[in-house]
């Protein structure tokens, strides 16, 4: 796992953690998983397929939260063992972490959960790759805490992502420099591009978000010199059962990722 670590901060490909923000149904997760595996072979992307069996924070109780974790880690094996594709997916409490790691390449662990130490724990136990979502309400700087607890536990095989910050009620910005001073502390920087466009319960009883400034902030991530870009990504978006307001349309990711893969390139 340490060596796929170096091969994510040498550069060589881009690195993307990418799909839809939850697993809606086996068919809709299958249909996005083929067109982003033949985008990503095409255009020579170290990809990570990423959905979510339980979206355990939603704004609203009554919001779908996933087929839970045995029929989410079912389809997620599917993916696996049919396309070939590395999985990344989210925990949210201890136990399921060692499930997890029986099927995904990445154990994500949610911003909002980041500093809860057993979660990090259980998580660094499992020898995978751990990207950790930044909160929206700490500083750069303060991930340094998150990173000694996870190593403390073990692990080497960390990722810091950034995914905004708490500005005002219901509004996220991305202080680009951020990134450079997660970046010191030595592991793969990953940019969420899709969440940090969020307003968080902007709609009341859901999250909103601009999908329009996606692109931009991602192209400015990447001219930064970040490791990874985080997105999520769905065939019809306006009608998703999750973070629709902020996901990537599927038919729009290549011609996205060509453009972030030249700004990587320029960067060379």
């Amino acid at each position: 796992m340490e060596e796929e670590i170096e091969k994510i901060k040498s550069g060589e490909n881009l690195t993307l953690i990418a799909g839809p923000c939850v697993i809606e149904s086996e068919e809709n997760v299958m249909l996005i998983a083929k067109k982003m595996k033949e985008i990503t072979d095409k255009l020579e992307i170290n990809y990570y397929f990423k959905s979510s069996f339980d979206k355990a924070n939603r704004t609203s109780i009554s919001s779908y939260r996933g087929p839970g974790i045995e029929k989410g880690l079912e389809i997620l094996k599917k993916v696996k063992d049919e396309l070939g594709l590395r999985i990344a997916t989210d925990i949210h409490e201890p136990w399921q972490a060692e499930k997890v790691a029986k099927v995904a390449d990445i154990i994500q662990i949610p911003a909002f959960l980041c500093r809860q130490t057993d979660l990090l724990v259980s998580a660094a136990k499992t020898g995978k790759l751990i990207n950790v979502k930044k909160a929206q309400f700490l500083a750069p700087w303060d991930m340094k805490n998150v990173v000694g607890k996870l190593e403390e536990s073990g692990s080497r095989n960390i990722m810091l992502c950034e995914r905004g910050t708490c500005f005002g009620y219901n509004n996220l910005v991305v202080d680009m420099t951020g990134l450079i001073e997660m970046k010191k502390m030595g592991y793969p920087i990953i940019f969420d591009a899709t969440h940090s466009v969020q307003k968080p319960g902007g709609k009341g009883n859901a999250t909103g978000g601009n999908r329009e400034y996606v692109e931009y902030l991602a192209k400015a991530a990447m001219a930064v010199g970040i490791d990874g870009l985080f997105m999520e990504v769905h065939p019809d978006p306006d009608n998703a059962l999750s973070d629709g307001p902020n996901m990537v349309k599927l038919n729009d990711m290549e011609d996205l990722l060509i453009k972030l893969i030249k700004i990587k390139n320029a960067l060379k």
